[in-house]
């Protein structure tokens, strides 16, 4: 048996590839577009085990993805590969619709087609990860998410989300195809590709550069580290119930700006200023961007009931962990901080 993990050279999907190989030998096929975010350096630890295999496919390409299932015997599909960035949503929409909806859709018509022609096992899953995001924005002091919260998303990535999730409980619901959906808050950790907050603050500290905070930085988020998500993605697919959602969070509610300055604070420790400064001194308040959700909170009490899973990490020693990552591995940054990632930074926060 094997499982089939799509955007599996992205931040998140690398992560569970390591952590698997770290607990299993069970097979694992990678399916992966590559695009600016995917990175197969990030998997060069096991990127030799004779039970890896790569393959470079969009999960749009539904004919190709079906023959793989066949032949590799597929057990469960991980459905990773999305367009992930709100900011680059709200610049150009298109490509989160198309990867996200039409591509979720061609995936699981190839999962339906596998279930279909009596190849599958018995215990086939098909677990699609989506975020918090879909929900929308809490106010300061109303209760967290729950799995049944109507979606609201306000970002087109939040939107895109939003419609896959729908695909994929309708074809739960009208196909019987065994589905299960988790809505996870803001990962952090190492191989975040640096265009989000917690690695592009991290670089652009010691870089001498500016730390750009949207609007006041007290926009709320609840911080997972990656590793944390991969252990509940774990348990969801060992355990989870076919047509059930899961919510999985980090009990780590925090202002943007108080994330920045635990950088900032950790920054100042490990690697101190030879001015005696604080790093500090380089946050800089841009202009907010639009429809910016003000909190996010995820309520993950159905996943510690049902399927016994919390949270190991506290964001004290995730956030201490993946700076030291990140100073660590100055190479793999180099080699994803070039070109057009540089162009974007310099458009996104001119």
């Amino acid at each position: 048996m094997t499982i089939l993990v799509t955007g599996g050279a992205g931040f998140i999907g690398s992560n569970f590839i390591l952590d698997w190989f770290a607990r299993s030998d069970e097979p694992v096929l990678n399916i992966d577009k590559l695009t600016y975010a995917g990175n197969l350096q990030n998997l060069a630890s096991v990127s030799a085990r004779k039970e890896y295999f790569f393959f470079r496919l969009g999960i749009e390409e539904t004919n190709k993805i079906a023959r793989l299932l066949a032949a590799h015997s597929v057990r469960a599909i991980v459905n990773f590969a999305a367009e992930s960035h709100v900011d680059r949503s709200i610049s150009g929409p298109e490509p989160f619709f198309q990867t996200n909806v039409i591509g979720t859709l061609r995936l699981l018509e190839a999962a339906r087609e596998y279930i279909e022609s009596g190849e599958a096992p018995a215990d086939f899953r098909f677990l699609h990860v989506s975020t918090d995001e879909v929900f929308g924005s809490l106010g300061p002091n109303a209760p967290a998410f729950r799995e049944t919260n109507p979606f609201e998303p306000n970002s087109p990535y939040a939107a895109s989300k939003a419609a896959a999730d729908h695909a994929v409980r309708a074809y739960g619901e009208t196909y019987g195809l065994p589905v299960l959906t988790t809505h996870c808050s803001n990962n952090y950790g190492p191989y975040q590709f640096p265009e989000k907050l917690i690695p592009l603050v991290i670089l652009n500290a010691i870089g001498g550069k500016p730390l750009p905070i949207y609007g006041d930085g007290m926009q709320v988020r609840d911080w997972l580290h990656v590793s944390d998500h991969c252990s509940a993605l774990r348990q969801v697919l060992a355990k989870g119930e076919p047509g059930e959602t899961y919510n999985i969070g980090g009990n780590s509610e925090l202002p943007n700006l108080a994330v920045v300055q635990a950088i900032c604070a950790v920054l100042d420790q490990v690697r101190p200023l030879p001015s005696g400064k604080s790093y500090a001194q380089q946050i800089t308040f841009v202009r907010d961007r639009p429809g910016h959700d003000r909190r996010y909170a995820i309520n993950a009490s159905k996943i510690a009931k049902k399927l016994g899973w919390t949270p190991a990490s506290n964001f004290t020693d995730g956030i201490r962990s993946t700076v030291d990552w990140y100073l660590g591995n100055p190479a793999w940054v180099s080699a994803v901080t070039s070109g057009e990632y540089r162009d974007w930074i310099a458009r996104q926060y001119a």
